[in-house]
């Protein structure tokens, strides 16, 4: 898989749970998969920040990608989130994703320690000597403690597997000197959802976008209206009802605001796991009408009924 082939719109996914969270809910999986792809997006981003990697067992992260693997079945790429604390681990899950079938791994750089740009270069160096596929480098500054410079990424891409970067750090400014001064080095992918208009509009190839895994079908309606036809007013009249949605998104837990927006549009996840805690009932009351402000179709919220 080339980063040229990192097009559209890939759906950062949840890892649905059992109601007591205490286990993956694998039939959940397989709901997310049909639901997402059939809901017209190009890819699935497994185990990564809206996946709660981080309160998941090393089993449960191989588990979660062999399901999503089987889940999408061919019919759209899967990558897969590796990230860990140390390069071992690091290794040890990539080699596992690659061998599990996933497209490309992503990996947001070791947490805690932030590491210097040679410790990345090492870290990096390290994983694309174990695999044969594609890294995704996740730019996540706030969780990392990590801010290259646009330069170090694209001399990073020049000298390991890292093909594409997913940018979940919010500046724009940023973004746009990757995507306009380094396109040669590396693909630019959105991963901030309020400002997917912007990075589309101005020619990234791909978002990966959680919204996608709650409202799919108006993610790819976005990304065909400005990529594909280049019809801005289209994409404007279609961002009315999105943003809301992704702004609502970001003023809360993420995860936890994904999860209830799947039990308001039919394909419940289950819960997150603790410590992070469910929506309050008013925020998810808020949520129901966003969605269907936008349009789309929802049901009576289980948590509510219960």
């Amino acid at each position: 898989m080339s980063a040229t082939q990192l097009t559209g719109i890939l759906a950062a996914v949840v890892t649905p749970l059992t109601a007591d969270a205490s286990a993956v809910d694998a039939a959940g999986v397989k709901r997310q998969a049909d639901h997402i792809i059939g809901g017209g997006v190009t890819g699935l981003v497994a185990g990564g920040s809206t996946g709660e990697f981080t309160t998941l067992t090393a089993d449960e992260r191989k588990h979660v990608s062999d399901l999503y693997i089987a889940g999408a079945a061919g019919r759209v790429p899967v990558i897969v989130g590796t990230a860990a604390l140390s390069t071992a681990a690091t290794v040890e899950m990539s080699v596992y994703a690659e061998k599990a079938g996933a497209a490309a791994v992503m990996i947001v750089p070791p947490f805690y320690d932030s590491p210097s740009f040679d410790e990345l270069r090492r870290f990096f160096g390290t994983v694309s000597e174990a695999i044969d596929i594609p890294i995704m480098y996740y730019n996540l500054p706030s969780v990392s403690g990590v801010q290259l410079t646009p330069e170090e990424l694209a001399q990073l891409a020049r000298e390991t597997a890292v093909t594409s970067y997913k940018d979940t750090g919010g500046d724009f400014a940023w973004f746009s000197a990757v995507q306009q001064q380094h396109s040669l080095d590396i693909t630019a992918l959105n991963g901030w959802d309020t400002l997917t208009f912007a990075a589309l509009a101005s020619g990234a190839k791909a978002g990966v976008w959680g919204a996608a895994s709650v409202i799919p079908r108006l993610c790819a309606d976005l990304y065909d209206a400005l990529v594909v036809r280049g019809d801005l007013q289209a994409g404007r009249e279609l961002w009315t009802k999105i943003f809301p949605i992704c702004r609502f998104l970001e003023s809360h837990n993420y995860c936890a605001a994904i999860k209830t927006g799947l039990d308001l549009v039919g394909v419940s996840a289950g819960p997150t796991r603790l410590p992070v805690l469910p929506l309050a009932p008013e925020h998810r009351a808020e949520f129901r009408d966003l969605l269907v402000a936008a349009g789309v179709e929802t049901v009576e919220d289980p948590v509510a009924a219960g």
